[in-house]
């Protein structure tokens, strides 16, 4: 597999530090608010990614932090009169909702900075130790200039960084490009207590802290959104490295921006969505899809008409597998045809071109299109009069590649029918063998107004599900 490091910013073949492993960290989100289309993407790219790894074999180790202290979930909570730690496990709650919702994997491990203090703190004295940072009043900073290699993820000299840069600027650094590992505590914020008195962490740091204690000093993988190279991804390899004296992360990877409406999302456009609101339009599956439509390091257009399309194309594939199953429980037994056996025999071609894909950094969106191009080939053997066999075979060949792409799982089958309705599905038939056609009209248009289909077929009444 080739995926495209940003520090060298060419595709490298991956090559993991221990054989048949893979360790990975992933920047989560400051919980403070339900999180954005924005930040769906790299929580949805990323866990195809880990998805893909397990399906080749991996055994895969995969760290998405929470950072639960900072200043935004301090002002919220504020705001609402409450704690800070309050408004951080509402708001942890809130995210796996919308991460179940959207498909996504629990991580192996889910970090919070607060439960990382110590390390954080170890961290931080190691690097004062070293002469890397320096306390003031109570405030810790890292020496940006003295590490050497500065700038290698951006790509810049440090004197642009600083130029272009929009710094904090005070009496009490040594050098403007310094960023702040541990803050002095102020008047009623969360705080612990400290080798340079009581404070909290710095942001850049937690994720330095959590990376080390949970996958070691070197990592195969640190992923997150393009807008984190500068300066959070920056700041984590200096300190790291810094730090350990190694190198930190082998691979990184970083999807692009998502605009609305062609628009960059800001507050300020007036353009920004929650993924619970949209989910409340479009539901949650045609979100992921959308993410994937696309190649992860592409700008991504969000915009209703993309949605609509998504839903679309999980439309057919959804039909399809039912078309599938339906065939499953109600073909004919027997050998499958020549037609058939033609099919199943080109299931190995529709892997080896998926997995081309997928190989080739992630390509997402080809890698759709190769299902497609498989749906639409089932499709046309299935037109005949199939048989169980072939339908058996070809969910499982939909499945591999679904499975990989972490969609289709909103599917329903006939076991999710409440016992009402298949009460009224036995009723309707009941109905139709009585020649009370009446009746049995009356039960399909409630049935309909349910979203729920019924198709009378040789093989008996299907279910479809709107």
């Amino acid at each position: 597999m080739k995926v495209f490091n940003s520090v060298t910013r060419q595709k490298e073949d991956f090559r993991p530090i221990t054989e048949g492993e893979v360790k990975m960290y992933s920047c989560g989100p400051t919980v403070y608010n339900y999180i954005h289309v924005g930040n769906a993407r790299p929580i949805i790219v990323f866990d195809v990614l880990r998805r893909y790894f397990e399906y080749r074999g991996y055994d895969v180790t995969f760290v998405q932090n929470f950072t639960d202290v900072d200043d935004k979930i301090i002002n919220r909570a504020n705001q609402e009169s409450t704690t800070s730690e309050a408004i951080a496990e509402k708001y942890i709650e809130e995210y796996f909702t919308d991460a179940k919702g959207m498909g996504v994997k629990e991580a192996t491990i889910h970090p919070k900075a607060t439960e990382n203090i110590g390390q954080i703190i170890e961290m931080i004295e190691a690097l004062i130790e070293k002469g890397y940072a320096y306390e003031k009043n109570g405030d810790v900073y890292f020496r940006s200039i003295k590490f050497e290699g500065y700038g290698k993820l951006s790509q810049q000299p440090l004197e642009d960084l600083q130029a272009g840069a929009r710094i904090d600027v005070n009496d009490i650094k040594e050098d403007p490009m310094d960023f702040v590992l541990w803050k002095n505590a102020k008047p009623n914020e969360p705080s612990w207590q400290s080798p340079w008195g009581m404070g909290r962490p710095g942001w850049h740091i937690e994720c330095s802290a959590m990376c080390s204690r949970y996958l070691g000093k070197t990592i195969d993988i640190h992923c997150g959104g393009q807008d984190l190279q500068f300066p959070h991804h920056e700041n984590e390899i200096a300190q790291s490295e810094a730090c350990h004296g190694t190198t930190f992360v082998n691979y990184w990877m970083h999807n692009g921006f998502i605009n609305v409406d062609n628009r960059k999302m800001s507050k300020s456009e007036g353009n920004f969505f929650t993924v619970r609101e949209a989910a409340k339009v479009y539901g949650y599956e045609p979100i992921r899809f959308f993410m994937l439509s696309a190649h992860y390091r592409t700008p991504l257009n969000y915009s209703k008409e993309s949605l609509i399309q998504a839903q679309n194309g999980l439309d057919r594939l959804y039909t399809a597998v039912e078309n599938l199953e339906f065939i499953q429980k109600n073909g004919e037994e027997g050998a499958m045809t020549e037609q058939e056996t033609v099919l199943v025999d080109s299931f190995a071609n529709y892997r080896d071109r998926f997995l081309e894909a997928m190989d080739d950094d992630l390509n997402t969106a080809d890698a759709i299109a190769v299902l497609f191009e498989l749906v639409r080939a089932i499709n046309i053997t299935v037109e005949q009069k199939p048989t169980k066999a072939v339908a058996e075979q070809s969910l499982a060949m939909i499945s591999e590649f679904t499975d990989v792409l972490g969609i289709l799982y909103g599917r329903k089958t006939e076991e999710d029918l409440d016992a009402k309705l298949e009460e009224m599905v036995e009723a309707r038939q009941q109905a139709r063998k009585e020649k009370n056609f009446a009746e049995a009209d009356r039960i399909r248009d409630e049935l309909a107004s349910m979203g729920i289909e019924l198709k009378d077929t040789p093989q008996g009444v299907k279910i479809i599900r709107k």
